[in-house]
């Protein structure tokens, strides 16, 4: 019984491992773009590898699952969204639909862990 606990135990620790190693590498890439802007002059050639390593890190998240969510346009949901403020719409078509998005949200496996924070269109 105590070795099945343990067992356990040691199960739960190491739940995020595979996720984890995956993401290694993108912390690697991040290590070399800190270093590679010490002496960098231009801004464009360390934007481009931020992008490429930003990429590199959702295609990582996918690949497990993550999903983002489309808000904007849509109508607003409580299931979904979080309505930071509501503004004037600017067409009457945008009323009760999500005008801007001030926080992306995501599903994992088709299920909500992050509600988008959203500005409602009154």
């Amino acid at each position: 019984r105590r070795r099945t606990i343990k067992e356990r135990e040691d199960a739960r620790k190491m739940e995020g491992k595979d996720l984890i190693t995956n993401l290694l590498p993108v912390l690697d890439d991040f290590d070399r773009a800190l270093k590679a802007t010490e002496n960098a002059t231009e801004v464009a050639p360390v934007r481009e590898g931020v992008l490429l390593i930003q990429n590199k890190l959702k295609n990582t998240l996918t690949q497990k699952g993550l999903l983002p969510m489309e808000s904007i346009g849509q109508p607003f949901d409580a299931d979904l969204h979080e309505a930071i403020t509501n503004i004037p719409a600017p067409t009457d078509d945008l009323k009760g639909k999500v005008i801007d998005e001030m926080e992306k949200g995501y599903y994992l496996n088709d299920k909500v862990i992050r509600f988008a924070k959203v500005i409602v269109g009154a």
